[in-house]
Order: structure tokens, then sequence, then C-alpha cells
């Protein structure tokens, strides 16, 4: 993990300023946003929920699986808590993976099989990399959910795949050079390139006309369709109810 200082090295930019959370742990979620609202850094213009992780296999400190909290609750209570602390026109930028929607090669039956199970998965599915996939599929759940919920206000809510991307070792750190090799012959239209994604997730939070609500943009400023799964309200629905009831406490 970066630190302050090697980020403001690599940056050139000394105008930073670093607040401590771990979303794998509701309570630091809540002592991040109580630690926010006594500050006096003000409104709030975005929020990039970029945190994820896969392979892992333990329960949190809170009794989840780590992917499903990592990759979604913790985002769920962050974001729901900040809310009332956006500015008006403000942008909520999720990032999700073409992985939400994996191959049949890979998993040949890819269906929704309930937000609890996800959370507390029994010892076959916890030992599953399929686990990453749809904690994917809750960050599109998540996001589409968000905009249903809060549809009144003027927020822009988008997600956002960076694409398969090697050097950020998320997935790729417990893959063989051979591996990554095969995934970017054979499935070249889902890797990713640091600086271009890069690029465009900033560009997504800072284009001064961009007016874009509930699209998925695709390593790029170009948006493109989930899959079909990932517009079922049911499964949506779902996902938020039980994951508010996971979290009511930490408000």
């Amino acid at each position: 993990m970066l630190k302050k200082e090697e980020i403001e090295k690599e940056t050139q930019n000394k105008n930073l300023i670093v607040m401590e959370i771990e979303l794998a742990s509701l309570q630091s979620v809540k002592n991040f946003v109580t630690n926010y609202k006594n500050s006096s850094y003000g409104k709030i213009y975005s929020i990039i929920c970029n945190a994820g992780m896969g392979e892992l296999t333990n329960r949190t400190i809170d009794g989840f699986d780590i992917i499903f909290q990592s990759n979604h609750l913790g985002h769920f209570l962050l974001v729901n808590s900040l809310l009332p602390l956006m500015e008006e026109n403000g942008r909520i930028l999720v990032v999700s993976s073409g992985m939400h929607n994996p191959r049949k090669e890979l998993y040949p039956k890819f269906e929704w099989v309930g937000a609890e199970k996800l959370a507390k998965p029994d010892e076959e599915l916890s030992k599953s990399n399929i686990r990453y996939c749809y904690s994917k599929l809750c960050n599109l759940y998540f996001t589409y959910e968000l905009i249903r919920k809060i549809g009144e206000k003027k927020l822009l809510i988008n997600a956002f795949t960076p694409g398969f991307i090697p050097e950020t070792g998320l997935i790729a750190g417990n893959m063989t050079p051979e591996a990554i090799k095969y995934v970017k012959d054979n499935f070249p239209s889902g890797v990713g390139d640091l600086d271009k994604s890069s690029q465009a997730l900033c560009d997504l939070i800072t284009m001064e006309d961009f007016k874009e609500n509930g699209k998925y943009f695709n390593k790029s400023i170009n948006y493109i369709k989930t899959s079909e799964l990932s517009y079922n309200e049911k499964n949506a629905k779902e996902l938020w109810d039980l994951s508010e009831s996971y979290v009511k406490d930490y408000y």
C-alpha cells in the first residue's frame, strides 16, 4: 500500500489528505464517517468505490465473506453514510468488472444464488473464486438500486470497469506469466491498459459537461450494456434490503 509521501512524490501533488478506512470492518467504516463529519473538509463532490479483492477465503471480523464485505458491503455502508454530505450534482462511481458476467468456459451456470448465501457462503462456495464475479455483480446491483432509491436527488451515479490489468495484482497476483499471456491472447477485449483506464476513471469524475447517469463505462468514457442478469431489479432489491439489515447498527 502506498504511503502519503509516496503518492505525493509520484503525482507531484501536495494537496492530499489521508484518512484510514478498512472496508472489511463495519466499525472502521463508521469511524471513518464520524471522523470526516467532525472534520472541516466540508461537502463531498465525488466518491469512487474502487476497493476490491479476490481469491481470499476467510471471514471478516463481522462474520461475512471477506470478498463480499470488502467489495460490496463496506462500500454500501460508506456511500449511504456519506450521502447527506454529498454536493448537489456530485458524482458516485462504482468500479465493477467484466467478470460480473463471466465467460461460460469459466462458470457455465452463473446465476443469482441469493444475497445471504454470498454474505455467508457455505464451505463449497467459500472456496470458489466465483465469489469475485458475484461481488462485481453486486457492485452493479448496488449502482442501479442506488439510483432508484435516490432518483429525486441530483447525483450522477455510474459504474466502470478498468478491464483486466495485470499490473494491479488484484487477480493477476496469483497467475503465472503463462496464464496472463493466455488471457491477453484469447480475451483481448477484456484486457485494460493501466494508464488509459486510470485516465478514463479520472475523466468520468472531472469532465465538466458530463451528464450521464446509470451507465457502465468500459475502460473508457464510452458506455456499454451490462449483463441481462445485472438488470434484475428483484435481485438488486434483495441485496439492498439484506445489506441494509447488516449495517443498520453502524449508521
